[in-house]
């Protein structure tokens, strides 16, 4: 892997696209990760739909399904990826405690919907931090990272 060529730049170092328009379309998946940790209490509020903004996981589950959407705008050179489902799931993790945010995206193109599922779970993981901030100012988004790609030239790989 070390060996390989950095894609997004050409042979005189300067940033473009990647051509895609050789490979096939195919249905290709991509399922990411984001943590968040938080206070006992935040966490307690959360689970219980007592946060005074409203349902923190509702509106953190559309705004990654809208975060998917809008990944080419945000990140420079993704390319736009015809999506065909996008499913948002949290599961409260007492013993952290926080809340782990997963987001699987399914595609049908000619790349993958990795850097989608990425972005979906960065700003899921946001929006549950703008939603609670006012009640907990040490609230930690740990990681974001791929957990799973499948489909395309390279097949599957699994962290």
């Amino acid at each position: 892997m070390a060996d390989d060529p950095l894609t997004h730049f050409d042979a005189a170092g300067q940033a473009h696209v990647v051509a895609i328009d050789t490979k096939p379309e195919t249905p290709r998946r991509a399922l990411a990760a984001a943590r968040v940790r938080m206070a006992p209490a935040t966490l307690e509020r959360i689970r219980d739909g007592k946060m005074g903004k409203g349902d923190v996981l509702g509106v953190a589950r559309i705004a990654a399904i809208q975060a998917t959407k809008t990944t080419p705008q945000t990140i420079p050179l993704c390319h736009p990826v015809r999506v065909t489902s996008v499913a948002v799931e949290f599961e409260i993790l007492a013993a952290l405690p926080g809340v782990e945010v997963t987001v699987e995206v399914t595609a049908y193109d000619r790349t993958g919907p990795e850097m989608e599922a990425m972005h979906a779970a960065s700003v899921a993981a946001l929006t549950i931090y703008d939603m609670c901030k006012a009640m907990d100012r040490g609230i930690v988004i740990e990681r974001v990272l791929l957990l799973e790609k499948s489909g395309g030239k390279s097949g599957a790989w699994t962290r």
